[in-house]
């Protein structure tokens, strides 16, 4: 079952290799890859914690609050984004044998899709995040966007 700690693991400075495709919504097109850097700091002893990641490539920061709600034990995300100052409806989850999913709800395009993000690959050192959108109420799935992340080499600053 999740638990208010199941985040401890992104505390910290981050490197970040981002793999995205070019139309988030169209299987056929192509790929874009560029680097960004990542802090999280964690709150409410391990209940939340508050990333922000620096997207030189797109001319952006992305901002990520994560929230634990202990009665049903699952985990709320909260994304916003630089260039719209605004909060994106939250995908909601929980880890379970060291894999977190995560759904949700937004629009793209002007298109309504079901959001989900999966947390993999998971150390003290690397993690690796995967976003897939869904326009027929998830039956299929098309991966949009992955990171990568890998901690600074020692004395190395991530920004």
């Amino acid at each position: 079952m999740s638990d208010r700690h199941d985040f401890d693991f992104l505390h910290g400075e981050w490197l970040v290799h981002n793999r995205r495709r070019t139309d988030f919504l169209d299987p056929d097109s192509g790929w874009e890859e560029f680097p960004a850097t990542s802090r999280c700091l964690p709150l409410f002893d391990g209940a939340a914690n508050l990333d922000e990641i620096d997207l030189p490539h797109l001319g952006s920061q992305g901002l990520t609050l994560r929230l634990f709600e202990p009665v049903r034990r699952t985990w709320a995300l909260h994304w916003s984004s630089s260039t719209t100052g605004t909060l994106f409806p939250p995908v909601v989850g929980r880890f379970e044998n060291g894999l977190g999913r995560f759904h949700g709800d937004d629009t793209h395009d002007g298109k309504d899709v079901r959001v989900r993000f999966v947390w993999s690959g998971i150390s003290a050192d690397t993690a690796h995040w995967e976003q897939a959108f869904s326009v027929d109420g998830g039956r299929t799935w098309l991966s949009n966007w992955t990171m990568a992340f890998s901690r600074p080499a020692s004395g190395t600053p991530a920004g």
